[in-house]
């Protein structure tokens, strides 16, 4: 396959998977349990939702991994099981992608607040950050995803370890973004125009945000975003925000809805466009139909 920042330079749009949780939840993940412990338990869902993914059009898909630092697998006594637990989702997602799509390495926040409005230690999360990536990256990951950030110094501390452990690799970096009255910013205080320059300063070739918004918001978002980078940008939105309906919380964007967006995404610059929380092949599906009549040009 040809290199994805070349495809995004030369005007294509890539399109991302959707949710993980959602699909894991659907196939029996307890509340409270880590998804990640389904790589070494379950590798034949982790296989199947991959290649669920790449069948509705997707041209990557995230591993299983986004809480597979050993800083976060330590609250559930994974933390010796990491480079385990990384290089079977890598493993896992090549056999559901085949050589039809990318293998994006997902590396989630740690879940910990680092000093002084924690315990954390910067130098600790690095080391952490370090030791998945490296495996992520030995196990033949295509690029590696930064996702869900919300404090900016972690986000750099996942971006750099990942430029050192994954020379060579590809690396999107986003955040997560709440809409307050005096605009967007992370529950951190991060601003778009200070997540943008802040990732890209730290190694990240595609900056942009995921989660915590629908559609529309993210549309809002990478219109701020642009402003402030020429990065090329990506996206991917929650089927909305959670509703509960009988007792059940269900995202109210429907797949139709959820495309409807993509033509004033790829006007806004926007490079990378995939889904998070609460979207599922069919919205990817009717995404890669939209994409193909939006492509610039």
């Amino acid at each position: 396959m040809r290199d994805i920042l070349a495809r995004i330079a030369a005007g294509e749009v890539i399109v991302g998977d959707g949710a993980w949780g959602t699909m894991l939840i659907a196939r029996g993940l307890k509340p409270g349990a880590p998804p990640e412990s389904w790589n070494l338990e379950r590798p034949d869902a982790i296989e199947e939702i991959a290649r669920l993914y790449v069948d509705a059009g997707a041209d990557f898909v995230t591993t299983n991994t986004f809480g597979g630092s050993p800083a976060r697998l330590r609250a559930y006594g994974l933390e010796d099981r990491a480079a385990a637990i990384n290089r079977a989702a890598v493993e896992a997602a090549r056999r559901g992608a085949g050589d039809r799509a990318y293998v994006a390495a997902s590396v989630g926040p740690s879940g910990q607040l680092l000093k002084p409005y924690g315990d954390a230690d910067p130098d600790d999360l690095a080391a952490s950050f370090a030791r998945q990536i490296a495996a992520l990256a030995a196990a033949g990951a295509d690029l590696i995803v930064v996702e869900t950030m919300t404090d900016l110094v972690e986000a750099r501390l996942a971006v750099s370890a990942a430029r050192r452990e994954a020379p060579g690799l590809p690396i999107v970096a986003t955040m997560t973004f709440d809409r307050t009255r005096r605009g967007f910013f992370t529950v951190m205080g991060v601003s778009i125009a200070q997540a943008a320059a802040g990732l890209a300063e730290a190694g990240a070739d595609v900056v942009g945000s995921n989660c915590g918004n629908g559609v529309e918001a993210m549309l809002a978002i990478a219109r701020e975003m642009r402003a402030h980078t020429a990065a090329p940008l990506a996206v991917q939105a929650n089927a909305g925000l959670p509703e509960s309906r009988g007792g059940a919380l269900v995202y109210p964007e429907s797949p139709g809805f959820f495309a409807s967006w993509v033509p004033a995404l790829v006007e806004a610059g926007v490079g990378v466009i995939g889904g998070c929380c609460g979207t599922t092949p069919d919205h990817v599906r009717a995404l890669r139909d939209a994409v193909g009549l939006a492509r610039p040009g």
